[in-house]
């Protein structure tokens, strides 16, 4: 599981997704891994944008009703977020739309051929009580057929740039073409929730009445799917805010939510939890009657995420792992006048979710500095890097800043360009040149000389 971190300047994060293994303290304090049931689960801190789950999260799989996320990003992209005109904006659809659901046991809200339903209430609908008929209106009134209306789909799952999903259809009924990945799940939600106040408020009502209509006088009541935000069902979760179920034999039950608790917030998305009951949990029922495991149906979706959202509440903490105040070490500077070093600091500080139970010593610090560092220095240049690496992955690294100036000495500079001179290759090259041309210079004035005395002394002979 991957821990959430906070950034600031001169900070660069590496980890996409640190994992650790969720576990918690059972009654006699021991670590006890927690269990999941899903086959794929991503969770990510929505303050920060950091993932802090991530199992097998790129995986394609069939998304069931998630689909229906992007369904209802793209109408509101197309009529906007304003629920005035929401609720003001009137659609219907002919049979043709409702053809392809009969004796499929696909859900529904009970919206008929040709009644009219506002925007909102066919929102709310899709959200709430994963009406597929609503899916297929939206597609035909928004994208004037439920074809375009799918190729919008895909054109914002690549403006989004969702590399796993594809969508062949508005309500998420099982097609091979219709597939999708927990990762790309949560990216949707993420931009829901950050676009559009109204889908939030929606996607949190256990229950809601659509407008009277012709066909429904009275209304038509809904009752949300997500029993996480429904007080009298045993999966309830007071700190979920809703958001998306989506369950067939083929998808399995997925599961799109996020909870708010002490000002943090986190969205989590599972697909592929069991439809069944697991022969280990037929005993646990039997044990309990009041638990989950004495129901017929379990709902390991939202155990999942209840337990997923309890160990991120209960077991990460903020911890620091560098001060922007701390000094690490001092580096050598040449040239400098009064000074010939200069100290480091971190450029910022650095600080993440930790799970309780991994000490943060375990974390290890590589500092790296730049070679030849000379004057003049100002506080505030960059010299170094620190690299925070858990388990050999790079948690981030922070640029390391002097902590004063340090001035440059002309003397100094001169003196290692004259030192450097005597040490060059040209110097040595210049003084081999200078004493070969001496030697030649002696040898030939030695053999003048000779030359010169052996005239002379055959003139003394004769």
């Amino acid at each position: 599981m991957c821990a959430v971190m906070v950034l600031c300047t001169g900070i660069c994060p590496v980890a996409e997704a640190l994992c650790f293994t969720p576990a918690v303290y059972d009654e006699q304090g021991q670590l006890k891994e927690v269990r999941l049931y899903s086959k794929s689960v991503y969770m990510v801190n929505l303050d920060t944008g950091e993932a802090i789950v991530d199992i097998n999260s790129q995986a394609e799989l069939s998304p069931a009703s998630l689909t229906k996320l992007m369904t209802a990003v793209v109408m509101l992209d197309e009529l906007g977020g304003d629920e005035y005109t929401l609720r003001s904006t009137m659609m219907s659809a002919g049979t043709e739309v409702f053809d392809e659901l009969y004796d499929t046991g696909a859900s529904t809200a009970d919206i008929q051929p040709n009644e009219k339903v506002s925007a909102y209430d066919l929102l709310a609908a899709l959200m709430i009580q994963s009406a597929c008929e609503a899916s297929n209106i939206i597609a035909v009134n928004v994208g004037g057929s439920v074809p375009r209306f799918v190729d919008m789909m895909n054109e914002k799952a690549a403006e989004l740039k969702l590399k796993h999903t594809h969508f062949s259809n508005a309500h998420g009924l099982f097609t091979q073409q219709n597939f999708s990945s927990a990762y790309d799940i949560a990216e949707i939600c993420r931009y829901a929730i950050n676009n559009y106040p109204v889908f939030k408020d929606i996607v949190g009502m256990a229950t809601y009445t659509m407008a009277p209509t012709e066909q429904h006088p009275d209304g038509t009541y809904l009752i949300n799917t997500d029993y996480m935000i429904n007080e009298n069902s045993k999966y309830y979760y007071s700190y979920c805010r809703g958001i998306k179920t989506g369950t067939t034999e083929a998808a399995g039950r997925c599961f799109a939510s996020f909870a708010t608790c002490d000002a943090t917030t986190y969205l989590t998305v599972t697909m592929g939890a069991p439809m069944e009951k697991l022969p280990e949990d037929v005993k646990k029922g039997e044990q309990n009657e009041e638990s989950v495991f004495a129901d017929d149906e379990v709902m390991y979706n939202f155990i999942d995420h209840i337990n997923l959202y309890e160990w991120a509440f209960n077991m990460l903490e903020q911890k620091d792992f560098i001060n922007e105040s701390s000094e690490v070490r001092d580096v050598k500077v040449g040239y400098g006048r009064k000074l010939d070093y200069a100290n480091l600091k971190p450029a910022g500080g650095y600080s993440r979710m930790w799970p309780v139970n991994v000490p943060v010593e375990d974390v290890e610090k590589v500092i790296t500095v730049k070679d030849n560092i000379v004057a003049p220095i100002e506080k505030g240049d960059v010299l170094g890097q620190m690299e925070l690496i858990y388990e050999g992955e790079t948690l981030a690294k922070i640029d390391l800043v002097s902590t004063t100036d340090v001035e440059r000495s002309p003397f100094k500079s001169k003196m290692k360009v004259v030192k450097s001179y005597f040490k060059s290759k040209l110097f040595k090259v210049t003084a081999i040149i200078v004493a070969g041309g001496i030697g030649i210079y002696c040898v030939i004035y030695f053999l003048m000389m000779q030359r010169k005395y052996l005239r002379r002394l055959n003139r003394d002979k004769k």
